[in-house]
């Protein structure tokens, strides 16, 4: 019996995602981490757009780069038997310097023919990067928000001029910390899509790149937490 694919589906992402933000905005309402969860919804949807454009073939251009291919053979068998009627008449120079021409133009069809036969993968690793590139920005957009949130103030009364206004209690810092942990996961979600649908060893890399990044925030956020605990503790 062959054992059903697991695969990570965009939609239960996104519907994540969409429950996290009503949590967030039925607790902080007027805090700035409802926007950025909003801007997280909408590149989730993108991405999810794109990552399945991303696995799905363009047949149009394939079939332009093999028609190039095929004109590009065409014209090599007609040089190569263009030369070959006219070895009779050349001198021994003349036939030297047309094999070493007729040598060229293969190499140079050559990378031709791989240029345009990579080209949809390549066009395909850019638009895959940039997405990521996205994502990237808004796990540090996510960190720059809980970067104030710290947890020993609330044992600190001294507060100076220059300290920021704080008015959480331990709860609801709690919350704040944990929903920021959740948002910097989903995002490593976001980017396993695109190593779901393009197999590139360039993309799977930039991937396991924010991965890295946002399981190092989180990692951040949940010492915050912890220390929290700790105190409640005491």
């Amino acid at each position: 019996m062959k054992a059903p694919k697991a695969e990570l589906r965009a939609d239960r992402v996104l519907a994540t995602l969409e429950k996290l933000h009503a949590r967030i905005k039925a607790r902080f309402p007027n805090a700035g981490l409802v926007d950025v969860c909003s801007d997280l919804i909408a590149t989730a949807r993108y991405s999810a757009r794109e990552a399945a454009d991303l696995t799905r073939p363009h047949l149009l251009w394939r079939l332009a780069a093999l028609l190039l291919v095929g004109l590009g053979f065409a014209a090599q068998i007609w040089a190569f038997r263009f030369l070959r009627i006219q070895v009779a008449t050349l001198t021994a120079p003349e036939l030297v310097q047309g094999l070493e021409a007729a040598v060229n133009l293969l190499i140079l069809f050559g990378g031709a023919i791989w240029f345009l036969l990579t080209l949809e993968e390549r066009m395909k690793r850019q638009r895959a990067l940039d997405a990521l590139h996205r994502l990237r920005s808004l796990a540090h957009v996510i960190d720059m928000h809980q970067l104030t949130k710290d947890p020993t103030i609330v044992l600190d009364h001294h507060k100076t001029a220059a300290s920021p206004e704080r008015t959480m209690t331990q709860f609801e810092l709690t919350r704040y910390l944990d929903y920021c942990a959740e948002m910097l996961a989903l995002i490593g979600k976001l980017a396993a899509l695109y190593a779901e649908g393009v197999r590139d060893s360039v993309v799977i890399a930039a991937v396991n790149d924010v991965e890295d990044l946002t399981s190092g925030l989180g990692r951040k956020i949940w010492q915050k937490i912890t220390i929290i605990g700790a105190l409640e503790e005491r």
